[in-house]
């Protein structure tokens, strides 16, 4: 496994601008989700924005439900997306994935939470829009998704194969899944944006030994937020063979796998960096 991530491919688009959605918003060009709670939209929202609270979508998260709730906010196949939260793109993160897990392949992140959309002095609305209903179809992509099962016999059998826990550093140093290594989720924010900038992440991830010849799977606590959030962070960094073990370490504590705890944690352990 290297650790270098420099001969990194050109990264994707994981995020997108405000700048950019402001005038996206304005041309028509693409469907705008925001993924806070029913009340908080009401009181406030990116113009143009469409409801979808990441509660509705765990509901029953299977490909065709999905497709859809898209179909519903006015999303088809082509359909350009933009995903924003008021969590650190945590939420919004774990609902770009569940789109693009059943093929949507044009869906990015806002680059700024909601609370900071405002304090930039962007405009939103209180109406909710009204919605032309598409198709979309389903078509499930399961090379970025990692079952209990996947990742068991993957990490048994493969050496290139980097496991990477996105809890606090605490929870993690208390237990977690055998050969997982820590990279807090807090860890992966720039100072003003959900993400760091491409060449920070790619530092950050290379510290970690994260390198651009790895499969990487990410896991959090429960249902893939935070892990989310590290899927578009790796992304982010030109890396593209990730995988999602969306239920995560809730699930694999409740099938009684092993695990691993550093009871002799000390005082640096719990560092960030």
């Amino acid at each position: 496994m290297s650790g270098d991530v420099a001969g990194a491919d050109p990264a994707p688009a994981v995020t997108t601008d405000a700048d950019v959605l402001r005038g996206e918003i304005r041309d028509r060009s693409s469907v705008v989700i925001d993924a806070r709670r029913p009340e908080d939209y009401k009181r406030s929202h990116i113009p143009t924005a469409v409801n979808l609270p990441l509660a509705d979508l765990l509901y029953d998260d299977g490909p065709d439900r999905v497709a859809k709730i898209a179909g519903s906010l006015g999303i088809g196949d082509e359909t350009r997306v933009v995903v924003y939260d008021n969590s650190f793109g945590a939420l919004a993160s774990r609902i770009a994935w569940t789109l693009e897990h059943i093929g949507h392949a044009d869906v990015t992140l806002l680059d700024t939470t909601y609370a900071q959309w405002r304090s930039m002095g962007m405009d939103t609305d209180d109406a909710a829009p009204s919605v032309t209903p598409q198709v979309h179809s389903a078509a499930p992509d399961p090379g970025i998704l990692a079952t209990h099962e996947y990742l068991e016999k993957a990490v048994a059998d493969r050496s290139d194969v980097v496991l990477v826990d996105n809890r606090e550093r605490l929870n993690f140093l208390e237990q977690h899944i055998p050969g997982a290594i820590s990279l807090p989720y807090r860890t992966l924010a720039g100072p003003d944006r959900i993400l760091r900038g491409r060449e920070d992440m790619r530092r950050l991830l290379a510290n970690r030994g994260i390198g651009d010849d790895s499969e990487i799977i990410t896991y959090c606590g429960s249902v893939g937020t935070l892990s989310g959030l590290a899927y578009y962070a790796m992304k982010s960094a030109g890396l593209s063979n990730i995988r999602l073990y969306v239920r995560s370490f809730k699930e694999w504590k409740s099938l009684q796998k092993p695990t691993a705890s550093q009871a002799d944690a000390n005082y640096w352990d719990l560092s960030a960096e």
